[in-house]
């Protein structure tokens, strides 16, 4: 059995080190992470696509690997104009960083034909060099969150002109978010340091990886700008959005900082970039995609102590995708469409989704077992809290539980996929989300559902491999769902 999940993206050997972005062309999923092949070697850029689904990767040529005095390429944004795709990445060298671009005038070459030679980079790649280096005394410039077609504040309700760019600059102790922009993708000026405006909830934490994009609160019936932040806080990761208005520098912020997953493991998410989108603003701001990575740590974690890596020669992956919407501030975060016919088409997937209700006081647990039939992870749902407990397992022993606050709602629901050694689960409709590597023995086995006298199981179906349908399990009690 293998630790290595089917429906997400992984590297075939080496270590995943971060998102670097996603897009998509209407039909075709491309994924581009940060990877490092072995010890010896510098970061470069790997490429995997899926065509339909975002759940069934495959492989590319690598699109960008360090060059000249380059020790490593890191993480950035990708952006797309008709089939013309624009890579926008950090470039590492002994002296500094920078931003620089490479170009990719048919992106549906890339996909076509894949060389044997795993060093080998894709043909159709073609660098123009650097677009963001140390001006206005800013130094080591990295990061970077491209918006093409991008308005200001007073125009967003009619559409996109005009190109934004949010980055990271300074020493990594001290990073500071700058916001660019553009005519048309290719010369910037930096406009000036992001100032938080308003009630953030933050405490000047060390503010990196930043994501910017827009969506539509469908309960207050206006558009708002996303800011996606990661927070290094002790060398632990934290992510989380803020929701308000970019104007000019400043983000003027509606709502302060809240997670965006409370599992063990996600961190520095990435928002998907389309081809083309419609023309209609409403439907163009309705929704997002956001992959993260499954690792809790961040930049200080020792990717090759993971338990992956020491038995089967990888390390990390990425989140399932997430279809993300805006809800009078909140954003809410379900599972892409084609989940539940790519778990059925897969060896060892599983999916639980319940609808029940808990009273205070009462609780409802899910248990999750391997091939020896050892609880490896529990998620609890206590009405007004949900907790994922991963402290029993021999390979996370001793591990904090991780606890997620729920708010109130009519209905309490949860959806659990386990899928090689990953655990995402999404509670109350999607207002909560946790994500966490969880290692078993063999692999997820089965479902046990318990729960408290005072709850109600309103109805609990589960997806396995080769099912043509649901299970539909009314008033359960206790006992295995498989």
């Amino acid at each position: 059995m293998t630790h290595r999940p089917e429906l997400h993206v992984t590297p075939g050997t080496g270590v995943l080190r971060a998102p670097a972005a996603a897009l998509f062309d209407g039909t075709i999923w491309h994924v581009f992470h940060q990877f490092q092949p072995r010890t010896t070697e510098g970061s470069r850029w790997a490429h995997q696509y899926s065509d339909g689904s975002p759940f069934s990767f495959e492989e590319c040529d690598d699109v960008l690997a360090p060059e000249g005095d380059e020790l490593e390429i890191r993480a950035g944004s990708v952006t797309a104009t008709d089939n013309e795709v624009n890579l926008y990445f950090t470039s590492v060298t002994e002296t500094g960083r920078s931003i620089h671009l490479a170009e990719v005038p048919d992106i549906a070459a890339t996909v076509e034909n894949v060389n044997d030679d795993p060093t080998a980079l894709d043909p159709h790649v073609r660098r123009v060099g650097e677009i963001l280096g140390d001006i206005n005394g800013g130094r080591w410039f990295r990061s970077p969150c491209v918006v093409p077609d991008w308005r200001d504040h007073t125009d967003r309700d009619c559409g996109h002109s005009g190109w934004i760019m949010l980055a990271v600059r300074g020493h990594r102790d001290a990073p500071e978010v700058v916001v660019c922009t553009s005519p048309d993708g290719v010369h910037w000026s930096l406009l000036g340091p992001l100032e938080l405006v308003g009630d953030t909830g933050l405490q000047g934490e060390r503010m990196v990886a930043p994501r910017i994009m827009r969506l539509h609160d469908e309960v207050k019936d206006k558009v708002c700008d996303v800011l996606l932040i990661t927070l290094e806080r002790d060398g632990i990761d934290a992510s989380g959005y803020l929701i308000g208005s970019l104007v000019g520098t400043q983000f003027r912020v509606d709502k302060p900082f809240r997670r965006i997953d409370h599992g063990h493991d996600f961190t520095r998410p990435r928002n998907t970039n389309f081809v083309s989108r419609s023309n209609n603003i409403a439907a163009h701001y309705r929704d997002a995609y956001l992959f993260g990575l499954m690792n809790g740590v961040g930049r200080l974690d020792d990717a090759y102590q993971h338990e992956s890596y020491l038995a089967e020669g990888w390390a990390n992956c990425l989140s399932l995708p997430r279809r993300v919407t805006l809800q009078d501030g909140i954003l809410y975060q379900t599972p892409a469409r084609g989940l539940i016919s790519a778990i059925e088409e897969s060896d060892h997937a599983l999916m639980l989704t319940s609808i029940f209700e808990v009273p205070p006081g009462d609780a409802i647990t899910v248990e999750l077992t391997d091939s020896c039939g050892q609880v490896a992870a529990t998620i609890t749902h206590y009405g007004d809290r949900l907790e994922l407990d991963r402290s029993m397992n021999t390979y996370h022993q001793g591990d904090e539980v991780a606890v997620a606050p729920l708010g109130e709602g009519d209905t309490d629901t949860i959806t659990v996929i386990a899928d090689g050694s990953t655990v995402e689960v999404f509670a109350d409709g999607g207002q909560v989300a946790m994500a966490s590597r969880v290692y078993f023995n063999g692999q997820c086995e089965e479902f046990h559902l318990h729960h408290t006298p005072g709850v109600t199981v309103l109805h609990t179906n589960v997806i396995a491999p080769t099912m043509s349908g649901f299970y539909h399990l009314d008033d359960v009690d206790e006992g295995i769902i498989r």
